[in-house]
């Protein structure tokens, strides 16, 4: 199958490479505006080549958007334009709602499918990419009533190839659900981050005592502010909801330490405890090929 990705990074280079190894994608041309990315993705074999966009969507099977949420919107429009009729377009994008309204009246709206693959890490570029990262990870899809039969069976196949389980849900819920599980996290691991760098300002031997908890906890403030920047104003709206209940929860646990409220302190950490539950029920999931309807 010829396959074009635009943008050669995390995402777009490691689905390159587990496409490939799969043997789903014979020929793989890439999309890249960065010249030392393009470079380097050639180097690494993510792609055979690298071409302008309407070049390497005319002749492809296949199109993956791997771009910053506020360039999809645009680029899809101009990928869509281009396309023949049997070609199928998957997007990336960690944001549902934009995007699919900026391309709701396209003619060619049955050819492209909605998706978020979640998974990723810190690291971007294309020597950031690995084979399977998205091994029994979820893959979200929308609006899957407005895709055809075949391309929904296209993406199905993808990402059963990449070992993910997909489920469907409505743009707007994905976009209020991701500002909690995965948004609101990028936030505070962001401001955590800049709040330490302040304080070092002042006490030099700070990062000495920087542990493994510290590293984990703002691992995600070295991801990328040219993918995140986008990502949050696209989501603004649900994002600041849950920064609204996310410092309430700090207020909450603030005024009780204030309080020297030591039983009320292991009540809020006790109940937070909960959550080991739900992350452990993550290991337990259906195949990654069966897909999964989002009851909510």
């Amino acid at each position: 199958m010829k396959t074009a990705i635009i943008g050669l990074g995390l995402i777009g280079g490691s689905m390159a490479i587990d496409l490939r190894k799969a043997g789903l994608a014979t020929t793989l041309v890439g999309v890249e505006k960065n010249e030392g990315n393009a470079t380097r993705a050639v180097e690494r074999g993510l792609v055979d080549k690298v071409a302008e966009l309407e070049e390497a969507v005319a002749q492809a099977d296949l199109v993956i958007t791997a771009i910053p949420v506020n360039a999809i919107k645009t680029v899809l429009l101009k990928v869509l334009d281009a396309i023949p009729a049997t070609t199928i377009v998957i997007d990336t994008g960690s944001t549902k709602s934009m995007i699919c309204k900026a391309i709701e009246h396209h003619p060619k709206r049955n050819q492209f499918v909605a998706a978020h693959p979640l998974a990723g890490t810190e690291n971007s570029g294309p020597d950031a990419a690995f084979s399977g990262l998205f091994a029994q990870k979820t893959n979200i899809i929308c609006e899957r009533e407005k895709s055809s039969e075949v391309a929904l069976n296209m993406a199905a196949e993808i990402f059963s190839t990449l070992k993910m389980r997909t489920i469907f849900m409505d743009p707007v819920e994905h976009d209020k659900h991701v500002a909690y599980v995965s948004h609101l996290s990028h936030v505070s691991a962001f401001l955590l981050g800049q709040t330490v760098l302040d304080i070092e300002k002042d006490e030099k031997n700070i990062f000495n005592l920087a542990g493994s908890g510290f590293a984990s906890t703002v691992r995600l403030a070295k991801s990328s502010p040219d993918m995140w920047a986008p990502i949050f104003e696209q989501n603004a709206e649900y994002l600041s909801q849950a920064l609204l209940e996310y410092i309430m929860h700090l207020q909450k646990f603030q005024y009780h330490l204030m309080k020297r409220d030591v039983n009320e302190l292991h009540r809020i950490m006790t109940n937070a405890n909960h959550i080991r539950k739900v992350l452990e029920g993550m290991d337990v999931r259906e195949k990654p090929n069966q897909l999964v309807e989002n009851k909510t």
